[in-house]
């Protein structure tokens, strides 16, 4: 029996879409380790980091739920178009910026945060046509592909970025972050979906979004998946902007700092795909509820376990366990989402799910490196996966409820007659 993770290929549109944008996000995270590194070699302090990062996901929490009502509302694949195009620009004026050495660090946050509002407003777009790639009973393998495919490209990027930065040309990173998105562009051409569901007729942008906010708090378990996002964006997302701040720790003497950290994200991707591609295979076998339950509870433990790690040695395989669970949340989360959302409000919902994520992860970004700049990132990544465990294992036992509601929907409301029907 073929792996239940790869069963979602079999489907034209979605490997398209997949192949595509494994060859993107192979640049984009090429671009995102030399924008950290530049920025911490420009300042070298762990809160420029921390900004950088941080800058880049704030339109994820800010524009989300625009992209998510213009998902319910617009041809999903063309405007996924127009914000790609818009992605490729913005890296670009990046590449000529280095490649002139103009690029100071208040100028990359800047192009940092425009890169990531084009990606905000078309990454509901793509979320929301993820059912209607491939069928419903692979809707989890084709989330688990989907950040197989983000943590391969966290994988090679990484280290093509370290080979690049061994001369420092950042520009060359950049620019081939912007000839990668050709890629997307070719695949969404050479795709068709069904138009959107749409309901109640056309309303104002501003009272889509209301209805979808309201649509995500009236579903019990999307309600539970954005809550927990939140706090695990919070406490446990920071680390990966504060990757750099770690590396220089870790090695602080030997290789680059630019291959340090290359390492550290790379060990992080190779964990995510093995989770990503291991995580379809253990929900058919243990159930999806309970692997996203165990994965929760699990992730702290495994953050302690890197933030102690006494040498890069150590912190390379601890990184590694470390991608497997942080995916395995991220996906199991994004999946209970994705099957529990009304059709209609697909879009905004997940970009309610986005809003969550995108908001709280800079936050966090932005405290955690201010706190590291007097008390260390081994402090700071130690303590937050304590207060993590903490808040976490308070909603187990006082929300038994809110964790219940993390199954399919006839797990949390008692068993159903007749299956729901089938959606995309």
């Amino acid at each position: 029996m073929a792996l239940a993770s790869l069963r979602p290929l079999r489907s034209r549109n979605f490997a398209l879409i997949w192949s595509a944008a494994l060859v993107s996000n192979v640049g984009t995270w090429m671009q995102t380790v030399a924008l950290g590194v530049l920025v911490f070699s420009r300042t070298g302090r762990p809160a420029w980091a921390g900004l950088v990062a941080a800058a880049g996901f704030v339109p994820i929490g800010l524009l989300a739920p625009v992209g998510g009502a213009l998902a319910d509302r617009l041809d999903r694949r063309r405007w996924l178009l127009v914000t790609t195009l818009a992605e490729t620009a913005f890296a670009a004026v990046l590449a000529v910026l280095a490649g002139l050495h103009r690029d100071p660090a208040w100028a990359l946050v800047l192009l940092s945060f425009l890169g990531g509002a084009a990606g905000a407003v078309g990454f509901p777009a793509y979320q929301a046509m993820m059912p209607d790639l491939v069928p419903r009973e692979h809707l989890l393998g084709a989330v688990s592909l989907s950040s197989a495919q983000f943590n391969l490209g966290r994988v090679l990027g990484p280290a093509l970025a370290g080979l690049a930065l061994l001369s420092q040309d950042y520009a060359v990173v950049f620019g081939i972050n912007a000839a990668s998105f050709g890629a997307v562009v070719v695949a969404l051409l050479l795709v068709r979906l069904p138009a959107p569901v749409r309901q109640g007729g056309r309303l104002e942008l501003g009272r889509r979004i209301v209805e979808g906010a309201r649509a995500a708090r009236a579903e019990p378990g999307c309600r539970s998946a954005i809550g927990f996002i939140a706090v695990v964006a919070l406490l446990a997302s920071p680390f990966i902007a504060l990757v750099p701040a770690m590396a220089h720790v870790l090695d602080p003497h030997g290789w680059s700092l630019g291959l340090t950290t290359a390492a550290l994200v790379t060990a992080q991707g190779i964990g995510a795909v093995l989770g990503a591609l291991t995580l379809p295979t253990l929900a058919e076998r243990f159930g999806r509820a309970t692997v996203l339950r165990t994965a929760l509870l699990v992730l702290p433990a495994l953050l302690v376990a890197y933030g102690l790690a006494p040498s890069l040695l150590w912190a390379v395989p601890a990184f590694v366990v470390v991608g497997a669970g942080y995916i395995a949340v991220l996906s199991g989360l994004n999946t209970v989402v994705q099957l529990r959302a009304p059709a209609h409000a697909r879009g905004r919902i997940l970009s309610s799910y986005m809003m969550a994520l995108g908001l709280v992860y800079p936050l966090g970004a932005v405290l955690m490196g201010w706190v590291a700049d007097s008390s260390g990132v081994r402090v700071v990544t130690v303590a937050g996966a304590v207060l993590l465990a903490v808040v976490l294992v308070g909603v187990f036992v006082l929300r038994p409820s809110a964790v219940r509601s993390l199954g399919d929907p006839h797990e949390a409301s008692g068993p159903r007659p007749v299956a729901a029907p089938a959606e995309g």
